[in-house]
């Protein structure tokens, strides 16, 4: 156990020490979610704006500053985490094949993966919500940070999904981008008539988009939500954990046990 334990910490070390390597990453988080989250703040009329609840078909009329400066919450931490685990992820493919050769374990290094995605999300998210909160202080900041948080994880899954098949670094981070780009763009009112459309539902970004709003403007509960989140997370995971295994497999020796 202590072995297996030792294998896992050394693992996500070096999966920290590559993502704090990556200071262009740090500097977007640092400086372009500020910026970005207070340009949609203050660029963008506060006139009130419809906005449906899904789950409970409740009618908000957040305003539309306060409104949009979620969505472009959501699209810089998606956008931030998805291109921090797609360049840990590409740059790192030779390295994980190397030591899956050597005979590392490539559940611990599926893991580590997971844990250093779950801090950066966790942090950045955190930070989002930080960064918004003197504009308009949220109803439930808390919940808030949460929704940020999940679908931070689902891109950072995907990022890893691109990383892992994608060859050359361009057409990762193209599709990363265009991925969010069209994922949150259709979520705003503003900028979407049709964002109460079944089309939109299926968006990675759909779930948290409604919660961020519940969260944001009302006290009501985003558990349904949560869970849809929840299953997008899961099912990108599970693509990237197959991406990964696809990634290595012919690295192992015949006859490795990779367990």
């Amino acid at each position: 156990m202590r072995r297996q334990l030792t294998l896992f910490a050394t693992a996500t070390r070096y999966n920290l020490v590559e993502h704090a390597r990556n200071r262009f990453a740090m500097l977007l988080v640092v400086l372009y979610i500020p910026t970005w989250v207070t340009l949609c703040y203050a660029n963008i009329p506060g006139t009130p704006t419809p906005y449906r609840l899904r789950d409970t078909g409740r009618m908000l009329s957040p305003p539309g500053n306060e409104l949009t400066q979620i969505s472009g919450a959501i699209n810089a931490v998606t956008l931030i985490t998805g291109f921090m685990m797609f360049a840990a992820t590409f740059a790192g493919g030779r390295f994980d094949r190397r030591l899956a050769m050597a005979g590392y374990p490539r559940t611990h290094l599926a893991l580590a993966k997971i844990t250093a995605l779950t801090l950066a999300s966790a942090t950045i998210a955190a930070y989002t919500t930080a960064v918004m909160w003197p504009a308009w202080p949220s109803r439930q900041p808390i919940l808030l940070a949460t929704v940020l948080f999940g679908d931070a994880m689902t891109y950072g899954a995907l990022g890893v999904v691109f990383g892992s098949l994608f060859r050359r670094e361009v057409e990762g981070m193209f599709a990363m981008l265009m991925t969010s780009v069209i994922d949150i763009a259709l979520q705003s009112p503003l900028a979407n008539s049709g964002v109460d459309s079944t089309f939109v539902r299926f968006l990675p970004s759909w779930s948290a988009m409604q919660a961020a709003v519940t969260a944001g403007f009302s006290h009501d509960s985003v558990s349904a939500y949560l869970a849809v989140q929840l299953a997008w997370f899961t099912t990108t995971a599970l693509l990237a954990l197959l991406a990964f295994h696809h990634r290595t497999r012919n690295a192992l020796p015949s006859g490795t046990n990779d367990a």
